[in-house]
């Protein structure tokens, strides 16, 4: 053990960084961490392998972030462009707490990446800091293997981890880096999960996410860094480095914003290389900006900016009643998503109020499988469910009925697709001929679905639209993509999206029999002779 005191430094001057030493302050502990790294650890790859490392100024202010939290740090996340050394530091991280001043005798450490390659990624880099150093390597046995590093002293073990390894739960980690978390494609991942909830036992666990962002708001890593920026839990903290959208995304700033090792380690003339490219080549934009701007943006195109979706979050009128209000119905199969949409103008805005229905069995699987928090949206009433396993129509019937007698209700838009099965049910709930002559079919082709969708981009464009953040919707509206036919003609198409779109089409048909044509209010009931004829 006396030989391991001079890898853990404990001489506060010694430990000061060397710009600091004059100075002769108290150390604090990330001084502490920053003099550890640059005394043992040396440079696993590069022009400069084998050298010992001096961290740039930008990395201390992250390891500054991380040890010097009055607070306490629980979860640090940091988001920079690739290629600027992020699994790297990672790596110095991860050896701070094998054998440095922040191990913890007999601590388990963890990381955790979404492939196999990436995890062997994290051990290969930690690995080839060890064999390195002449002092590191005298206390940590290195397990290729296994993937894992140990240093017997101590007792501390670190194994790489991935989402193809099923060996997560029963684990309690002291530290977990969760690397290239901004893989993970919806909100939800199971080593994730498994991770974050097996460090009960720990009196200080602590959480690095070291990523570059997701493509959309809806995928994990962008959940995690939009409540870290709210400052809610200040033992969370979030450093973002990415290029402001308002920039030209092929400028030098732009890069320089999400790539803070531009032009040091990191290759400049590469990196403008890869932006005249992606200028040059529209194809390649997307990657380029989600990889190197650090921007969130969908290598598929979306039916609308994210940013633009954003702006027209206001909230929605508590209530309906005394507005005419236009519908759209999209009916699923057995056991997909069911969503109905309202639109009423209000305020010079068309307000909307989605609804959606899945099955109550086998929700928490169907949440696994979609990444989806189904099962938490329906406890937080955002989501409606029916009994058994699959969509009971009559429930949406019923509740159609509910909202005709208390709302002023012009039409609903529908498609034909499963309506033989659904129309007995409103003859079930009591609704008269008359009022299912206000239900309009509306087909989801090419011919009825691009004009709808013009509509719907000006108003979302001009910010006449409130939709009140509602998750569902949400959710639908980031997965929303769309197909081109041969004459420029656009629809929402299901099979390209990433995940389900369902109350994106609802609300697209609603405001699309809403605008058909200006209707008076409606002063007494229609009969089926008052309803325009809707041709497609």
């Amino acid at each position: 053990m006396g030989k391991l005191k001079r890898v853990r430094l404990t001489d506060p001057q010694r430990d000061e960084p060397r710009a600091e030493k004059s100075s002769r302050k108290a150390v604090t502990r990330a001084q502490r961490n920053i003099a550890w790294i640059e005394t043992h650890c040396r440079i696993p790859e590069g022009p400069d392998v084998g050298k010992p490392v001096r961290l740039r100024r930008w990395q201390k202010r992250e390891l500054i972030r991380i040890y010097d939290n009055p607070h306490g740090t629980r979860r640090a996340i940091i988001s920079w462009g690739r290629k600027n050394a992020k699994t790297t530091l990672a790596a110095f991280i991860l050896l701070l707490h094998l054998c440095g001043p922040e191990a913890k005798p007999n601590g388990q450490l963890f990381s955790a990446a979404q492939s196999r390659e990436q995890a062997a990624i994290t051990f290969g880099l930690a690995a080839k800091i060890v064999r390195l150093s002449p002092s590191l390597s005298e206390h940590v046995a290195t397990r290729d293997t296994a993937k894992q590093l140990y240093c017997a002293e101590l007792g501390t073990l670190y194994r790489a981890l991935s989402a193809e390894a099923s060996t997560a739960y029963g684990l309690s980690p002291t530290l977990v880096i969760h690397d290239e978390l901004g893989q993970v494609r919806g909100p939800r991942s199971e080593l994730y999960e498994a991770l974050e909830t097996s460090t009960g036992a720990q009196a200080e666990p602590l959480s690095i996410v070291i990523s570059t962002q997701a493509p959309s708001d809806g995928d994990l890593l962008s959940i995690l860094i939009d409540d870290a920026l709210t400052g809610t839990d200040p033992r969370v903290i979030c450093s973002l480095h990415a290029a402001d959208v308002s920039l030209d995304p092929f400028s030098v700033k732009a890069i320089k914003q999400a790539n803070p090792a531009l032009g040091d380690f990191q290759n400049k003339a590469e990196v403008l290389s890869m932006a005249a490219d992606a200028k040059r080549l529209p194809s390649k934009e997307a990657s380029y900006r989600n990889l190197v701007l650090n921007q969130r943006v969908e290598a598929k195109s979306p039916f609308i900016a994210r940013a633009t979706w954003q702006s027209c979050g206001g909230p929605v009128t508590s209530t309906f009643e005394g507005l005419t209000v236009f519908g759209g119905l999209d009916l699923s199969a057995t056991q997909d998503l069911t969503g109905l949409v309202l639109a009423a103008q209000h305020a010079g805005q068309w307000h909307i109020k989605p609804t959606a229905w899945l099955p109550e069995k086998g929700i928490k699987e169907r949440s696994r499988l979609d990444r989806v928090p189904y099962d938490l949206w329906a406890r937080a009433g955002h989501l409606n469910t029916t009994p058994g396993r699959t969509i009971e129509y009559q429930w949406v019937a019923f509740r159609l009925r509910e909202l005709f007698d208390e709302l002023n209700i012009a039409k609903i838009a529908f498609d034909d697709w499963n309506w033989k099965h659904f129309q007995p049910w409103l003859v079930e709930a009591g609704f008269t001929e008359e009022e299912q002559a206000r239900f309009v079919p509306f087909r989801q082709g090419f011919k009825t679905m691009s004009p709808a969708l013009r509509d719907v981009e000006s108003l979302l464009l001009s910010g006449k639209i409130a939709h009140g953040d509602h998750p569902v919707l949400n959710m639908c509206a980031s997965n929303a993509v769309v197909v081109t036919d041969p004459a420029g003609n656009r629809k929402l198409a299901k099979d390209k999206s990433t995940g389900r779109i369902d109350l994106m089409v609802a609300m697209t048909m609603a405001l699309a029999v809403a605008l058909s044509e200006p209707l008076p209010e409606i002063q007494k009931p229609l009969t089926a002779d008052d309803m325009p004829v809707m041709i497609w």
